[in-house]
């Protein structure tokens, strides 16, 4: 290469000549010695113009990067990588053999990062089990997991004999349908974007069911596009054409409204039913189009009638707002007459007894919300979900409640059918009894082998644990261990024995057998046992790491107690406690975490990403703070004592003790107040040093810790913030959830007086709510971490609080992911958000 040194460069264009030129049809990144040339032309300018000047070269740190850090950077990002690399376990399900043979067949849906694909990566990976006695099982694992590339949801039959595989196009290109059998694809088909668009698989509108002889699927997807104006030489052509019509485009019609973060760009979710043996799809007729369909289900067939859908519908009316962790939209479950079954129904019947009306049925139109509807074995009894506490009060996740109608026994679905309360929302429970319901999901099949007891996952305080509910009597079981502190969640049921999962902060997440250990007429009992699995394995770096932690969950005492104003509001609160188990001389730095919500928990669940920060260092302080922003501002006269009970149960107190100083007209909020306690409470016993407290949260996690570097300008040595509510005011214009802004200053009545259009005295209000309203006392060093596609809390609130920190002299750095949405969590995006969290915190804690 001496002869590049006789070259004179004068200009970028010159240093072009030099490379060679290829035909089209060549690659040259099939050659690895040809990759210097990927180099920009003007990076390989300046590395000749170096070497001839016979200058030594002087690498260029990338952009964002702190050269003082950069050594950091790599160790850091070769430890996160790791911690990245652990499988999710997302999914099971148990099959029993055809034959009557012995065990079951098990199936895994397990998930990866693949960061340089940035996608997830998901696998399938099946089990054979055989429980040996009530104390022994065994899983024999197959040797490899299957990647399944490209598949968007898979659903199998209920007998285990038929797989149902969809495949959602990226672009316009049909949606395929696969159907396999055991040994073999047994139909293919493909589904234009004519008839509908992809299927929702986002585990909320999401709703994918086989019919009871497993010939039909009904199925929640977009609505096909709607005819869009077309426009030529001549102006507006009448009629409808084709989209490449010579000498025409298509105009843009009118805007259509989406249920707003993650589903920006979604059309209408509606319902489908498709017949497996002739590929034909139908729309499901009836259903008005101001609602939009969910988790549907089949009804129990019925002699001579038509079969009936089940379905939860979310109204649009008066209009959208964003429904992503929003359980407080209104909901409700309806009936439909489903189609294919019409025919069937008409010959079993004589003429004039055949009904023509496909009219909606509304099933539960003296409830605020219901959802997650499941059928009990035997058809006569239909479960579901409410969060009709949400609703009522506004708060995003409140305590659920479960409820039972008795299905008809004709099969004619019925609006006045009465709505059972088989577990009422939940007052002040006593210390250690049941705190209420709180949960995310069911099964699909949640049922026991006595057809009325269900098998669920709910938090409880600090952990997520496993119930089980007889939905006739009410009663309600602790099935997990309740003495570890472990979080557990269910997975599937092999018949009455359990398989799930469970991790903590320091243990990463392993299948667990809960064998039927005792049954009575009363109740049941499990054992739990162990299993070895392929999923639980990791590098002996993280294993090393990992032994070295611990973690407590602790009971932190409320100060003032005699302010509050109900029992619960003056029990104590819970923090996840996470430290080194080594002894050392000296307090290691502490990281507080805040959680969003505000109306959420943190689990004593394992995080790749906190034990990453743990594996740093640093002792986390997890703060499962009371929520301030619902009852902080509740008028007494509006609530007694009871009321506040009924949306905020005993569970939650712990997230939703309110201020209640506020009553007495302060304005110091609960949440800081709590957050300002717990670390308090760890400096009392020796686990902190006051001059080392980093903070992070993201969301409402980052709205309170700006206000805690506004409100405690001195307490913390640096923070972190992910899509923070930093101002109100301007959030409340331009958010999918423009009235939980409102909640956020006036309570419970900022659902009555929350408007599109706020008069001057509702923004100074929201501004004075507002962590923007402290920054002048703000000195912390911050890290920013925003995504630009975040329609919850737009990039603009933490944009226009960063640069207002930088005008006063600030530290800051602004990270920005531009096509990440609220939760940053794309595999790159999650991985350089936090491998940036752990350089930041090294740099000033």
């Amino acid at each position: 290469m001496a002869w590049l040194r006789k070259i004179t460069i004068a200009s970028d264009r010159r240093v072009t000549s030099l490379l060679p030129r290829f035909p089209p049809s060549f690659s040259p990144r099939r050659f690895t010695s040809l990759r210097l040339f990927s180099l920009s032309n003007r990076s390989l300018s300046a590395s000749l113009v170096m070497a001839s000047c016979g200058s030594s070269y002087t690498k260029e740190v990338p952009l964002g990067i702190d050269p003082a850090m950069e050594e950091t950077y790599v160790t850091q990002s070769k430890l996160l990588k790791e911690f990245t690399s652990i499988a999710s376990i997302d999914k099971a399900w148990i099959f029993k053999p055809e034959s009557g043979g012995k065990g079951s067949q098990a199936m895994f849906s397990i998930s990866q990062a693949n960061l340089l694909a940035n996608k997830r990566r998901k696998q399938i990976l099946s089990a054979h089990i055989l429980k040996e006695t009530n104390h022994s099982v065994n899983f024999q694992w197959a040797p490899f997991p299957v990647e399944m590339t490209g598949v968007s949801v898979m659903v199998p039959s209920a007998s285990g004999s038929k797989l149902l595989v969809i495949r959602n196009s990226e672009n316009e290109s049909p949606t395929q349908f696969e159907i396999w059998s055991p040994s073999q694809l047994e139909k293919e088909f493909h589904v234009p974007q004519s008839i509908h668009g992809s299927v929702y698989s986002d585990g909320w509108f999401e709703g994918i069911s086989w019919n009871s002889d497993e010939t039909l699927i009904a199925y929640v997807a977009e609505e096909p596009s709607p005819s869009k104006p077309t426009f030529g030489g001549s102006g507006y052509k009448k009629g409808d054409s084709a989209d490449k019509e010579s000498g025409t485009w298509k105009g843009q019609g009118e805007w259509e409204e989406d249920w707003g973060e993650t589903y920006f760009g979604k059309r209408q979710p509606a319902l489908f039913v498709i017949n497996i043996e002739s590929g034909e799809v139908r729309a499901v007729e009836g259903i008005s189009k101001s609602l939009s369909v969910g988790q549907v289900i089949w009804a129990p067939l019925a002699e001579g009638l038509s079969q009936s859908l089940v379905f939860v519908g979310w109204t649009s009316e008066p209009r959208k707002l964003g429904i992503k962790y929003c359980y407080n939209r209104s909901c409700a479950l309806y009936a439909v007459r489903a189609p294919f079954s019409e025919s069937t129904a008409k010959e079993l019947q004589p003429k004039s007894n055949v009904s023509e009306d496909s009219d909606l049925v509304n099933l539960t139109p003296s409830i605020s919300s219901a959802f997650f509807p499941r059928f009990s074995p035997d058809g006569k009894f239909l479960v579901f979900l409410s969060a009709k506490s949400s609703v009522d009060s506004g708060a995003h996740s409140a305590t659920d409640s479960l409820h039972r109608i008795d299905w008809p026994t004709d099969g004619k679905p019925c609006p006045s059918a009465n709505i059972v309360d088989v577990i009422p929302v939940v007052m002040c429970a006593e210390d250690g009894c049941f705190p209420g319901l709180y949960c995310s999901s069911f099964l699909s099949n949640p049922w026991l082998s006595d057809g009325c007891t269900m098998i669920l996952s709910s938090v409880w305080h600090s952990t997520q644990v496993i119930l089980s509910v007889d939905v006739l009597s009410g009663s309600v079981s602790h099935v997990s261990p309740s003495d570890s502190g472990f979080s557990w969640n269910v997975l599937t049921l092999d018949g009455d024995n359990i398989v799930a999962v469970c991790s903590s902060p320091v243990d990463i997440p392993e299948i667990k057998y809960g064998c039927l250990a005792e049954k009575t007429t009363k109740s049941y009992s499990w054992s739990w046992l162990d299993v070895s699995s392929p999923i639980a394995r990791y590098s002996e770096k993280i294993r090393s790491v990992l032994s070295s932690l611990q973690f407590s969950i602790m009971k932190i005492p409320v100060k003032d107690v005699s302010n509050c104003l109900t029992k619960g509001s003056r029990k104590p609160f819970e923090a996840i406690f996470v430290s080194s188990n080594k002894k050392n001389d000296t307090c290691d730095p502490l990281i507080v975490v805040l959680h969003g919500g505000p109306h959420s928990v943190s689990l004593s669940s394992f995080s790749k990403n906190l034990a990453f920060l743990s594996s740093l260092g640093y002792n986390l302080l997890i703060v499962n703070y009371s929520v301030r922003n619902l009852a902080s501002f509740f008028s007494v006269s509006l609530f007694t004592m009871v009321e506040l009970g009924n949306f905020f149960p005993e569970a939650h107190w712990d997230l939703v003790r309110k201020h209640c100083n506020l009553f007495q007209g302060k304005s110091d909020p609960r949440d800081v107040n709590d957050v300002l306690t717990a670390i308090d409470h760890v400096i009392g016993m020796g686990l902190c040093d006051p001059s080392k407290i980093a903070v992070v949260g993201g969301s409402h996690g980052g709205f309170l810790t700006s206000h805690l570097i506004g409100q405690a300008p001195d307490k913390f040595a640096v923070a972190a913030l992910r899509n923070p509510v930093c101002n109100l005011a301007l959030m409340v214009g331009t958010s999918d959830i423009p009235d939980w802004c409102f909640v956020e200053a006036y309570g419970s009545q900022g659902k009555t007086s929350f408007t599109e259009t706020p008069s001057s005295e509702q923004l100074t209000l929201l501004h004075s709510k507002s962590p923007v309203s402290h920054i002048h006392k703000v000195k912390t060093p911050a890290l920013f971490l925003l995504g630009a596609q975040d329609l919850r809390v737009p990039v603009s609130n933490g944009l226009h609080y960063a640069k207002a920190l930088k005008e006063k002299g600030v530290e800051v750095k602004i990270i920005m992911f531009p096509n990440d949405v609220h939760a940053i969590e794309r595999p790159q995006s999650d991985f350089e958000s936090f491998l940036n969290i752990g350089v930041w915190f090294k740099k000033y804690c």
